[in-house]
């Protein structure tokens, strides 16, 4: 079973920041993170994962001031400091393709998998927003932003095979750095970029980082089929997490793929506790601290439901939305919530608390009831792992490490050591080749 973690600021869940036992300075702290990412690598995690926008959504929203959520560090650097005081954890960063350029992004990825020993991957995604900081005045279409993210991964690869592994040769005796025989130009002419090449670099030790994934709309999974190794969903239910399941791995394979070659893994929060009693306290103490405010901003502005939910009292029931507007953002977030709408016919308080996690599933129990969750979408192929989204940190990531982890290791579910060195080593992918040498 796989295992990362959703470190952002002080903890993915709406409130989790304001719990008493938060840092509530985790967002701009580097000591923080250097404390988390070392828990995570007790517990023998494959990777740590750090998401990323570049906007701060809307400035007029009633919430926006109460959003601990948009404000962060730019994840690669945050990325490559914690790679100096790690050894074996996955590094894992979201580095967007619509307002970025394939030789950046391939050089600072390139890089961090040299000074992190092969443990970088990349979360490729499209970008929910933020086109207004690029000289756009609003931002890309979905459609658009994912034919250009497909031409993206394209140069990016072909940056990262410039070099045969070999290419350096760094001989004092001939005096000769490099051998231009073992030189490939990219020479990418596309839709979207004309890339030259090479990249200035040698070829990472991974030979392509690992490729992360996150997307599921159509698109989303056209682009995980083809170009993802790793890939982060939020599923609510075993059903739907199996046919989510299925079908990316049969897209996978139509491609010429092995279903081994993509794993999946949903996104679940996690309160644990002795027992059970214990487990739903600290739930509850938790969901207590929820804003509706700030909730209902971010619903709005991320998922278009085309439902005011601020006009309804919160014990009124959520309205089934009917023919919401097709958002330009999360599509497969947007249809995630509207088919919790459809299922459990909530009312609005209980849609945000729902929700209170960013639409991801939340399991509340002792180490036992969690790893029997675990263990029973693992063996009824829901998922390959399972990305931990810490409600509040350190305390949820300490709770997770103490508790669930040697009960994962019990079972034989979890490694006790790492074996290999690089994230293909842990996750069990293989070294790429370089397809141009």
């Amino acid at each position: 079973m796989r295992l990362g973690g959703f470190l952002s600021g002080a903890g993915s869940h709406f409130a989790g920041w304001r719990h008493p036992s938060a840092d509530r300075d985790a967002a701009f702290n580097i000591q923080r993170y250097v404390n988390y990412a070392k828990t995570l690598e007790r517990g023998c995690f494959d990777a740590l994962f750090l998401n990323d926008n570049f906007e701060l959504g809307d400035l007029g929203a009633k919430g926006f001031s109460r959003n601990t959520h948009t404000s962060r560090w730019d994840p690669m650097t945050l990325l490559t400091a914690l790679s100096m005081v790690t050894n074996h954890i996955g590094l894992v960063a979201t580095v967007n393709t619509s307002y970025n350029e394939p030789f950046n992004v391939a050089r600072r990825f390139a890089s961090l998998d040299q000074l992190s020993g092969g443990r970088a991957g990349w979360n490729l995604v499209t970008s929910l927003g933020g086109g207004e900081n690029f000289n756009r005045t609003d931002h890309l279409p979905h459609q658009e932003r994912y034919a250009r993210a497909e031409e993206f991964f394209d140069v990016v690869t072909k940056l990262w095979d410039s070099w045969d592994d070999n290419a350096f040769l760094r001989d004092p005796v001939s005096g000769q750095w490099v051998d231009p025989a073992k030189l490939h130009l990219a020479q990418h002419q596309g839709e979207c970029f004309s890339v030259r090449g090479p990249l200035n670099t040698p070829r990472p030790p991974q030979g392509w980082p690992v490729i992360a994934q996150a997307g599921s709309s159509g698109e989303g999974l056209a682009l995980a089929a083809r170009a993802g190794e790793l890939i982060f969903t939020a599923q609510q239910t075993l059903p739907a997490a199996q046919a989510f399941y299925q079908k990316l791995k049969d897209q996978a394979i139509a491609l010429g793929r092995s279903a081994n070659d993509v794993l999946i893994l949903p996104g679940v929060a996690t309160v644990v506790a002795h027992s059970r009693v214990q487990a739903e306290e600290k739930y509850e103490e938790l969901q207590a601290l929820l804003d509706p405010v700030m909730i209902f901003s971010s619903i709005i502005d991320f998922l278009d439901l085309g439902v005011d939910l601020t006009s309804l009292p919160l014990d009124a029931k959520v309205p089934l939305p009917k023919n919401p507007p097709l958002t330009q953002g999360h599509q497969s977030r947007q249809q995630l919530v509207i088919d919790l709408i459809h299922r459990d016919r909530p009312t609005v308080r209980e849609l945000l608390r729902k929700l209170a996690s960013g639409g991801h599933r939340t399991i509340v129990g002792t180490a036992s009831d969690i790893a029997d969750d675990f263990e029973h979408w693992f063996h009824h192929y829901g998922a390959d792992g399972f990305n931990i989204m810490f409600t509040h940190l350190p305390t949820a990531a300490d709770d997770f490490v103490n508790l669930v982890v040697p009960e994962l290791q019990r079972r034989g579910l979890l490694r006790t050591a790492y074996e290999g060195k690089t994230l293909r080593d842990h996750l069990g992918l293989k070294r790429v080749e370089n397809k141009r040498g």
